[in-house]
């Protein structure tokens, strides 16, 4: 027997002012990071430049997203944010039960 579960659509993001140009700083800065990073590596050759040329399509899609159609744009931003505010607590908690364990 097979059952296929159709997920409900994502609802329309809150408009408030200002959103459509924070979300194109958005779109274009996360691509922008990664093709940052990836020219910080020593001897990257050829394949920097292919994905920099990704990255600035990503952004090019991301920015039309986020300019024409932002109520269906969410922020990377939050994303990772979230993302590294559970790896902090997760550090944070392991310190902790270190220094219990150590008998502070």
């Amino acid at each position: 027997m097979i059952v296929f579960v159709q997920r409900e659509p994502r609802p329309d993001a809150p408009y408030w002012s200002g959103r459509r140009w924070l979300a194109a700083l958005d779109a274009v800065a996360w691509p922008l990071a990664g093709a940052m990073l990836v020219l910080q590596i020593p001897g990257a050759g050829r394949g920097a430049g292919m994905v920099i040329f990704v990255a600035a399509l990503f952004a090019l899609f991301r920015l039309c997203g986020a300019l024409f159609a932002n109520h269906r744009y969410w922020f990377t931003t939050w994303w990772v944010a979230r993302a590294a505010a559970l790896l902090f607590l997760v550090g944070l908690v392991m310190k902790l039960a270190f220094w219990v364990a150590a008998g502070h």
